[in-house]
């Protein structure tokens, strides 16, 4: 799986993020993974096609001393469909620099 990771999170910095990531994205799902919907003008033609699957998220897993973000775009209405893969270099840049400003909102230093 291809993921962008951000480890040595504080414990109290988690907290701080863990309120921010409920604010932003709701109540985690099983095991403290939250949605990040994919921002619509990022979407690729096939993507943007699939209104039926949207929103597309990725997956965001709050850990004990890391942020985990799996790179692979996926609807929640579906387990597979041609719409879902691994995001390209202009999603993978959004993702990467939406949750580097969430954390720079908080003044959390990584």
């Amino acid at each position: 799986m291809k993921q962008y990771v951000i480890d040595q999170i504080q414990p109290e910095d988690r907290v701080r993020l863990q309120a921010e990531l409920e604010a932003r994205f709701g109540a985690p799902d099983l095991g403290g993974i939250y949605w990040l919907p994919l921002d619509g003008e990022r979407l690729n033609p096939l993507q943007a096609a699939h209104q039926d699957c949207h929103p597309l998220c990725v997956a965001l897993e709050l850990c004990e001393e890391r942020l985990v973000c799996e790179l692979l775009i996926r609807t929640r209405q579906r387990m597979r469909c041609d719409c879902m893969g691994y995001a390209d270099s202009r999603q993978r840049g959004w993702i990467m620099d939406t949750l580097d400003d969430i954390l720079a909102g908080l003044d959390i230093k990584i």
